[in-house]
């Protein structure tokens, strides 16, 4: 478990912006430490020996399989400069609050049971109790 996702100023404040930003991380992190298969398939030994030096490994079926196996951050933009430009030149802090407003006013939990909720009571009501 990660502690203190979304927090700054040591706990103090809390932004969602940063929440996004934190679980980005934490993808990326978990994706590192799940390590790195090493095999015949992963070292892409056939394609190497078929296509042979200084040739275009890109466009080799055996990329566009294993490619989206790799960390993919969905904030981090890894554009070139003028790419980031003409597509409006936004900061990471930025599209985490455009994902931040589309999970606000979109996402809709399920509902708790009535066992749950049933029992959330309880322990309101217990706690009250003790607080008299």
């Amino acid at each position: 478990m990660i502690y203190g996702s979304g927090m700054l100023e040591s706990g103090i404040t809390f932004d969602y912006g940063q929440l996004v930003l934190d679980c980005e991380f934490a993808r990326m992190i978990k994706h590192t430490i799940q390590g790195i298969p090493v095999n015949d398939e992963t070292l892409a030994i056939d394609p190497i020996k078929e296509i042979g030096p200084g040739k275009d490994f890109l466009m080799h079926e055996h990329t566009f399989k294993h490619m989206r196996s790799q960390s993919q951050p969905e904030l981090i933009d890894r554009k070139m400069r003028g790419t980031w430009e003409k597509a409006g030149a936004t900061t990471a802090y930025e599209r985490a609050m455009i994902k931040v407003r589309y999970i606000l006013e979109n996402h809709r939990p399920d509902p708790l049971s009535d066992e749950i909720l049933s029992k959330i009571r309880s322990i309101v009501v217990e706690t009250e109790k003790e607080m008299e």
